[in-house]
């Protein structure tokens, strides 16, 4: 990959980038994951400060989900540590929310939105007669007051994953994590969400770790973007994103800083397809 084609806003390879200095929500410490004799991740390092949105992009198989599933306790490092907010992570915890590419099996088809909302609050030990105006509250803010009381299967698929993530929005997480969430809606639904996504994140102050494999959208959502190399998965680069907030689905992307952005990444991509 040839640096010197890159514009300012795109980093340096990422070791320059490492500072245990910065206050970090989330830290990865030289994170290497293998299976056998395969290595999927290798040696990654990075902080993510507290109400940071940072994207992930990255040839198919270079270890976004992985990367992922290890953020959310889900898989344990090989060697190395990711710890939140100080503290190793071990396992699965409230503090940290996944939302899933695929919002009809991640929802629970025998209840109602409301009870797929209850689920969450069920399981932080929300007393019974707090639940139903925090479920009222979170519906509304995602745009499904009317629809309180419809199955997963009675919705189309931009509702089911609104539900997902209002669901997860009701763990009170310090952490969302987002894979592909809105690859298989129409462009207006993504759009729709995309800036629901930004203002609920804006609104509650949580970090989030979004996983994408469209350029504009990493480039709208995020404040960083985080670009895997494959074989094994580690960071390539990591670009600043210099757009003013809160964004537009317009203005934003008619910005001469955004276009140039996409320009970056798409030969940064192209690069690490050859």
């Amino acid at each position: 990959m040839s640096v010197s084609r890159l514009s300012p806003s795109v980093s340096r390879p990422h070791e320059e980038q490492a500072s245990p200095a910065v206050q970090s929500r989330i830290g990865i410490r030289d994170v290497t994951l293998s299976y056998g004799a395969l290595q999927i991740i290798g040696g990654i390092s990075l902080d993510i400060a507290p109400g940071e949105t940072v994207s992930i992009i990255g040839p198919s198989g270079c270890g976004k989900t992985t990367l992922l599933r290890m953020l959310a306790g889900l898989a344990r490092p090989t060697t190395g540590e990711i710890v939140l907010d100080g503290q190793p992570v071990s396992g699965p915890s409230r503090s940290v929310a996944i939302v899933f590419q695929d919002y009809g099996k991640a929802l629970l088809p025998w209840r109602t939105a409301a009870g797929n909302v209850s689920l969450a609050l069920e399981a932080r030990g929300c007393p019974a007669r707090e639940r139903p105006e925090i479920i009222r509250d979170l519906l509304a803010k995602i745009g499904l007051s009317r629809h309180a009381d419809k199955y997963p299967s009675e919705m189309s698929g931009g509702m089911q994953q609104r539900l997902q993530i209002a669901r997860c929005l009701a763990q009170e997480p310090k952490v969302l994590l987002m894979d592909e969430p809105f690859g298989a809606l129409d462009a207006m639904t993504r759009q729709a969400l995309q800036d629901e996504v930004l203002a609920l994140t804006a609104a509650t102050g949580a970090t989030m770790v979004f996983v994408t494999h469209d350029l504009e959208e990493a480039i709208y959502l995020g404040d960083r973007i985080v670009c895997l190399q494959p074989n094994p998965g580690r960071i390539g680069r990591i670009v600043d994103v210099r757009l003013p907030k809160p964004r537009d689905q317009l203005l934003t992307r008619e910005d001469p800083e955004f276009l140039r952005l996409r320009r970056d990444l798409y030969d940064l991509i192209k690069d690490d397809h050859q």
